[in-house]
């Protein structure tokens, strides 16, 4: 009996945005190595449901796309699949045409056949010619007449590893609008909900899902698969850490699918990351790749990996980064056909077996940040390796409109990296990690910006106090970052439309793009010493600190740029208002001061620390530890 892998599938809703990851209806070009778009053949009009779609006369449509090629390198990779079928059901006249390509990008027509009427073509592949990368699809191109795509998959004769369902796990803080919209694209998965035994919506909010409109609709075609847990918010690792633990008391899960809550789904996918777990040859964490929400065909993570020497995170191939498929697809980027090996995928969507549960324990008690690629190494440590599966995406609010690393979160942003480096670095008291920090520091306060260096302060102390800490702060830390906001003045967005800010010199204006401007080597250095001396030795300007000296819009106030001003306006993240960053000798003294002492107390006793947080690990990830903070008031 054939197992179907992947089905041709076409968007939930009517975006024209999408239709790139679906299907590549255009002609290209090249023009200055760039690829142009020169003629559009198919429209988002040409879909009649949810696997069909009509060719329309002498047009062609490639499914060369994100959602509808099948990624041959992967399952050749790290499964024991070595064929695959491809069906294809049509209507109408003209011809179907199979294509493989390589590591390189490299297109080749493998197999061609004409149709007439209602047909079934089906396609033997084999899968032993994709090691470095490569994907299959398809073309149809109608004749005098339209040709319509009845239905499209890829399946295989060949038996699973492991036949367990997937419990999902959704965790949840005062998002129940995007919550309920994809229990309501659950419910209407039927080939999805085979597979699923159990779905955990874990509610930290106060703004509960449960009284959300429509989720009384939505809980009864779920049924008795849906579970609703309330409990208090202990971040992202608190509320998946009760998804794992319900999981693993479910003896017809083999797998726990971590899902974020702002977020919008494609069923199919949850589908695939199911299927391709089973297949495997030992147990993996498979995880998604990530869309823009609020700019669907722009990709933000592909393949992701922690850097060993100044252990931080990043893309592979981060230059190339974000990719947007309405500029290049998948045809036209060849570098999207190599096969790329992740180190850790982020928990906005990530499967993972049950068995590496059991193994390697539950999420660390980190609230949010880190949690996801401290649990990725330490599976890898014990011999389950992550994938992010191509074909396997969600859409997800990016940080495009935000910044993190200056509110309350770069307590966790610190805290959380430099304990996942004495947890998992290699390199003696973690390489370049804590002269990073310290520079990471350095740059909050040439900007004005003192309440990131107070947080971040916290951190380390907190560090340094041992690994106890994170239990008796899970519950705290958040709120308590959060309230010393209310000490730094800069911290306020100013968005009142009666009192519009005005700098004394007029908003600093660069050249979009990249900057230019960005010391390094000497001159780095040289402004370095320099800024440090005039904001230790000088007093600001009482006029700049009455009114800001200068204005920066939020992509142009760099590191380099501030520190020559008393006081800036600049715009937040997200465009609704202004902060006002202004220059405080004696708080500036005072932290850089503390920031030495922190980061030289930190190298020092890297060695006993990292001793310490590896041997407490154990019982940091524990499912009983994580059961009598869960489960203890119940």
């Amino acid at each position: 009996m054939p197992h179907v892998l992947q089905n041709v599938v076409f968007p939930l809703d009517r975006d024209p945005d999408l239709i790139p990851l679906y299907f590549d209806a255009d002609t290209w070009s090249v023009i200055d190595d760039e690829a142009v778009r020169v003629t559009e053949h198919a429209r988002l009009g040409d879909v009649l449901g949810r696997g069909s779609m009509v060719v329309k006369p002498s047009r062609r449509v490639s499914f060369a796309s994100y959602f509808n090629a099948f990624p041959a390198s992967y399952w050749q990779h790290w499964t024991s699949v070595r064929s695959i079928r491809l069906t294809v059901r049509t209507s109408g006249s003209g011809t179907v045409l199979v294509y493989r390509s390589n590591g390189a990008g490299v297109a080749q027509r493998i197999d061609t056949r004409e149709v007439d009427d209602a047909a079934e073509s089906t396609f033997d592949i084999p899968l032993t010619q994709f090691s470095d990368g490569g994907w299959i699809w398809f073309d149809l191109v109608a004749d005098d007449t339209p040709l319509t795509l009845e239905r499209g998959e890829w399946s295989t004769e060949h038996e699973p590893v492991r036949t367990g369902k997937a419990s999902l796990g959704i965790t949840t803080f005062n998002k129940p609008n995007y919550c309920v919209d994809t229990l309501t694209a659950l419910g209407e998965a039927p080939e999805l909900l085979e597979l699923v035994d159990r779905v955990f919506l874990v509610d930290q909010g106060t703004r509960k899902v449960a009284d959300e409109e429509g989720f009384d609709a939505t809980h009864a075609a779920l049924g008795e698969k849906l579970q609703v847990i309330d409990q208090p918010n202990l971040g992202g690792s608190g509320g998946f850490a009760r998804a794992m633990l319900e999981s693993l008391d479910r003896p017809e899960s083999d797998f726990v699918q971590l899902l974020d809550d702002d977020v919008r789904i494609e069923p199919e996918s949850i589908r695939r990351s199911i299927l391709f777990a089973r297949y495997t040859t030992t147990p993996m964490l498979v995880g998604a790749h990530m869309f823009d929400l609020l700019d669907r065909p722009r990709l933000h993570a592909w393949a992701e990996v922690v850097d060993e020497v100044p252990f931080m995170w990043r893309n592979l191939f981060q230059d190339r980064m974000p990719h947007d498929f309405r500029r290049a697809n998948l045809r036209q980027s060849p570098l999207l056909h190599m096969r790329m090996d992740a180190d850790y995928n982020g928990w906005w969507m990530c499967l993972i077996p049950l068995d590496v549960i059991r193994q390697v324990g539950l999420a660390l008690p980190a609230f949010i940040k880190w949690d996801d690629a401290e649990f990725c190494l330490r599976a890898r440590e014990a011999g389950f390796p992550t994938v992010s599966l191509p074909g396997v995406a969600l859409w997800h609010v990016s940080w495009v409109g935000k910044d993190d690393s200056i509110d309350w979160q770069a307590y966790f942003h610190a805290r959380n990296r430099i304990v996942a480096g004495l947890l998992h670095s290699g390199v003696p008291r973690g390489g370049r990690l804590i002269r990073h920090s310290r520079r990471v520091d350095l740059k909050h306060l040439m900007m004005m910006q003192y309440y990131p260096v107070a947080l971040r302060a916290r951190a380390l102390r907190d560090v340094l106090r041992g690994p106890q800490h994170l239990w008796e702060t899970l519950p705290t830390a958040m709120p308590d970052a959060r309230a010393l906001a209310a000490r730094f003045p800069e911290t306020a967005v100013h968005t009142d439309p009666e009192t519009v800010l005005h700098s004394r010199r007029g908003r600093q204006v660069f050249p979009p793009g990249e900057p230019t401007d960005t010391p390094s080597g000497l001159r780095l250095r040289t402004f370095t010493a320099r800024t440090l001396l005039a904001h230790l030795l000088h007093k600001p300007n009482p006029a700049n600190l009455e009114t800001p000296e200068v204005e920066f819009g939020k992509n142009d106030a760099h590191w380099w740029r501030l520190p020559h001003f008393d006081s800036a306006l600049v715009s937040a993240a997200d465009g609704s208002g202004k902060n006002i960053y202004t220059r405080d000798r004696r708080r500036f003294r005072h932290m850089l001061r503390d920031s030495v002492l922190l980061h030289r107390r930190l190298e020092r006793e890297w060695p006993r620390l990292a001793k310490e947080y590896r041997d407490a690990l154990p019982q940091l990830v524990a499912a009983e530890s994580w059961r009598g903070v869960l489960k203890g008031g119940e």
